[in-house]
C-alpha cells in the first residue's frame, strides 16, 4: 500500500514538472521542442507566425518585423518557428499548431503544394490562418487552376508577377543583343517564385526572342546554393551577360561567384554584367548602391507585418472573418538613383550600420 502511494505522489512530481516545462515560450525560434500552455496567458491571444527558413534573409527579416509588431498590442502573445526550408518540418509545426491550439496562425510556406494539405488541417480546426509570402491557393490543395485562397484562410501578400516585372520592363532595353542570362528559381511550387517567373517570361523573355538562357535552376532563395550554381555555369566558359533572380538572396549568391573574376570587370572596375533581383532587402540595396545589382523591387516586410498583425487582431476581436483577409503591398523599384532613400530606412531599423556595412 506504501508503495502504491509512493509510485503515485511519484507520478504526480513527474506530471507537474513536465506541466511547468510545457509553459508558452514567446519569442522561440524551433518548431515542435517548445511546447506552449493551451490557454492564453494573461488572456492574450497565443498567435504563431510560422517563417519558410531562419537563414532566408527575407524570412528572417519578415520574422524580426512580426516580433517589433506584435509588441505593439498588448492582447497579442506571438510565438515564431522557422520551417528551415524544410517542408516536412515546416507542415510538423503546423500540425503542433493544431496540438497546441493556437488562437490563429500566420504561415509563410516553402511549397505551397506541399503545404496546402496542412494549411487545411489547421483551418479544419477552427484555427483561423492567414498566409503571407505567398498566398496559398485553393489549386494547390485540389491540382486545379483555381487560383482563389485556399478555403478558409486569408492573405497579407504582394503580386510577384508585378515584382518581377518593375525590373523586367527596364532590362527589354538594358540587356545587350544576343545576350546569354541565367536565371536563378526559388523553391518548385512556390506561388512567388514561379509568378516572378511568369513576370519576367511576359515582360522580358517574349519581347526579346534574341536572349538565349544559357541555365536556369532553382537555388530555393538561398546564396550559398546560388552561387554554387554561378561558379559552375561560369566554368562552362560562356560569358554570362545577365543574372536574372527572383530574389535579392540569390542573386548576391550569384555576384559573390563572379566577385573576383576579372572578366566580369573592365578595367576601371565596373561591372560586364547585368543582375536583377527582387526584395529591396538590406543586401540588395547595399548590392545597388556598389553598382554589382542594377535593379530590384521593394517587397516590404514591415508593411507586410504589419497588415498580417493588424487583420489577425480585428479577426480574433471579431471584428472580421478570416476569408476577408486580402490585403496586397506594391513593389516600388529600386535602382541607382534611387536606393540612398532605402539604404537610410535600413540604416535606421539597424539592418545597415552607420558606416555602411551590412549588420549581421
Amino acid at each position: 500500500m506504501k508503495m502504491k502511494k509512493l509510485v503515485s505522489m511519484l507520478l504526480i512530481l513527474i506530471m507537474t514538472l513536465s506541466l511547468a516545462a510545457c509553459g508558452s515560450s514567446s519569442g522561440s525560434s524551433d518548431s515542435s521542442d517548445d511546447s506552449s500552455d493551451d490557454s492564453a496567458e494573461g488572456g492574450k491571444y497565443r498567435v504563431a507566425f510560422v517563417a519558410r527558413a531562419s537563414a532566408d534573409t527575407f524570412a528572417a527579416w519578415l520574422t524580426r518585423e512580426m516580433i517589433s509588431e506584435a509588441e505593439q498590442y498588448d492582447e497579442i502573445e506571438l510565438d515564431y518557428f522557422s520551417g528551415e526550408a524544410d517542408d516536412n518540418k515546416l507542415n510538423g509545426i503546423l500540425e503542433d499548431c493544431i496540438t497546441k491550439d493556437y488562437d490563429l496562425v500566420i504561415v509563410q510556406v516553402n511549397d505551397n503544394v506541399a503545404s496546402a494539405p496542412y494549411i487545411k488541417q489547421v483551418v479544419d480546426a477552427g484555427i483561423p490562418v492567414i498566409t503571407t509570402n505567398p498566398a496559398v491557393h485553393q489549386g494547390d490543395l485540389d491540382g486545379t487552376d483555381d487560383d482563389s485562397l485556399l478555403e478558409g484562410t486569408g492573405t497579407v501578400d504582394a503580386d510577384p508577377i508585378e515584382q518581377a516585372a518593375v525590373s523586367a520592363r527596364y532590362a527589354v532595353e538594358e540587356v545587350p543583343e544576343n545576350a546569354n542570362v541565367v536565371v536563378l528559381m526559388g523553391p518548385s511550387n512556390n506561388f512567388h517564385s514561379d509568378g516572378r517567373r511568369e513576370g519576367w517570361q511576359t515582360e522580358f523573355f517574349d519581347k526579346r526572342p534574341d536572349v538565349n538562357i544559357l541555365y536556369e535552376d532553382y537555388a530555393n532563395w538561398n546564396s550559398d546554393e546560388a552561387l554554387a550554381l554561378m561558379e559552375t555555369w561560369v566554368q562552362g566558359g560562356t560569358k554570362i551577360d545577365a543574372i536574372i533572380s527572383m530574389n535579392d538572396n540569390m542573386a548576391a549568391g550569384a555576384i559573390e561567384a563572379i566577385r573576383s573574376n576579372s572578366d566580369y570587370f573592365d578595367a576601371d572596375g565596373n561591372p560586364t554584367f547585368l543582375a536583377y533581383g527582387v526584395d529591396g532587402n538590406a543586401q540588395g540595396c547595399l548590392l545597388v548602391q556598389e553598382g554589382l545589382l542594377t535593379r530590384t523591387s521593394l517587397q516590404d516586410a514591415s508593411l507586410l507585418a504589419e497588415q498580417c498583425i493588424a487583420n489577425a487582431v480585428k479577426v480574433l476581436n471579431g471584428e472580421m472573418d478570416v476569408t476577408e483577409v486580402e490585403y496586397y503591398v506594391d513593389a516600388p523599384e529600386i535602382n541607382i538613383d534611387t536606393v540612398q532613400q532605402y539604404i537610410d530606412l535600413y540604416k535606421e531599423n539597424g539592418e545597415i550600420s552607420d558606416d555602411g556595412s551590412l549588420v549581421e
